[in-house]
């Protein structure tokens, strides 16, 4: 099982959708998902209230049960658990941190956002965590996207893919799906896909599981798996 962490003390990065979106596509070539939502927003769980398909699974936990899920997430099948954090520093985002195989870093190409991200780094930095940024909700077209991915190639990895502003995300969220359910076809279903190849890649997934849970409880009206900590 790997793990993945979306972090980002950014507000408005799309940090939630990228992580429904890629879950999704994970699922779609046949990995089996968890999503860890530490978020108290809870973007993952409304998207879920709203959801008609099969999987992935979600659970709601705190910072003081990350330790004790994870810990049976690994005598679990799961593929991949994608865990979705606080936008804030705090000792849940650090723990996430701390459990991930790669932190993906959603950042927008503003001044606001390549700013924001620093302390995030420092602490995937301090923790000694594979890490990659993307530009995510960019314009289909700007200098600032080039300026922008110049300046993350220095400080990390950075993929050959961005995920461009379109319309079909927020869509496909309103309706409880991710967005290569909602537009197959479409250009952002597209540049999900390949992001989550390149993900994949780079984490190098073991054999894939058949996602068999090790308990059951409702999260937000729908049944899902999730361990509670001792």
């Amino acid at each position: 099982m790997k793990a993945i962490t979306f972090v980002t003390q950014k507000g408005g990065s799309g940090k939630s959708t990228l992580c429904i979106s890629l879950a999704v596509a994970a699922q779609e070539a046949g990995r089996s998902v968890c999503i860890l939502e530490m978020d108290r927003q809870a973007t993952i769980s409304d998207w879920l209230d709203h959801r008609t398909a099969e999987g992935p699974e979600v659970a709601q936990i705190d910072a003081t049960q990350i330790d004790a899920v994870m810990n049976q997430l690994r005598e679990s099948s799961y593929d991949y658990v994608f865990i979705d954090t606080p936008g804030v520093d705090s000792t849940g985002t650090l723990s996430a941190i701390r459990a991930a195989d790669l932190c993906i870093i959603p950042c927008r190409p503003t001044p606001a956002d390549l700013r924001a991200f620093k302390p995030t780094l420092a602490a995937v930095y301090r923790l000694e965590k594979k890490f990659a940024f993307v530009l995510n909700q960019t314009p289909p077209r700007s200098y600032r996207i080039r300026d922008a991915a110049d300046g993350l190639a220095v400080l990390g990895i950075l993929p050959d893919v961005n995920i461009v502003a379109r319309t079909d995300h927020q869509d496909a969220i309103g309706v409880g799906q991710g967005v290569t359910e909602f537009n197959p076809k479409g250009q952002a279903a597209g540049e999900v896909r390949r992001l989550w190849s390149w993900i994949e890649k780079r984490t190098q997934a073991g054999k894939v599981g058949s996602g068999q849970a090790v308990s059951g409880k409702l999260v937000s009206g729908k049944a899902v798996k999730h361990v509670e900590a001792a």
